[in-house]
């Protein structure tokens, strides 16, 4: 009969620890899904400069040769690893110059196609010049 009492326990233990599986996933999942109320659907907050200014920025700008760019330094200088949110090493001024070529190249689609191409280094010559 005690071998039937062992059996039990191993049940009950083995049922004890899928609750607390199920538990931990649940919890993870709900910690994972928080996304801060002020971001809306298809953006995401960016922290940029040396006073961490935060913008929101659409996710559709990630996939432009220059935000790629971008993120290329912030893993050269923050790795992969990084706690938080998204940290680019760019001065904001210029960050703000590149969200406002970009706005403009999203909204007229006829320099959408060269829009592409263009470079870090170009928009910050346009934004000396004043043509952004």
């Amino acid at each position: 009969m005690s071998t039937g009492c062992g059996k039990c326990s191993k049940i009950r233990h083995i049922v004890r620890l899928r609750q607390m599986l199920r538990r931990w996933r649940n919890r993870a999942a709900m910690s994972s899904r928080r996304v801060p109320s002020d971001v809306p659907a298809g953006h995401l907050a960016i922290c940029v400069g040396a006073s961490c200014r935060r913008f929101i920025v659409r996710t559709a700008y990630l996939n432009h040769p220059v935000f790629k760019k971008l993120l290329v330094q912030a893993e050269e200088e923050y790795g992969f690893g990084n706690q938080g949110p998204l940290t680019i090493p760019c001065d904001e001024s210029l960050f703000e110059e590149i969200l406002r070529f970009l706005s403009r190249s999203d909204s007229s689609s006829s320099s959408n196609a060269a829009s592409r191409f263009v470079d870090l280094e170009d928009i910050q010559r346009m934004g000396r010049r004043g043509e952004l």
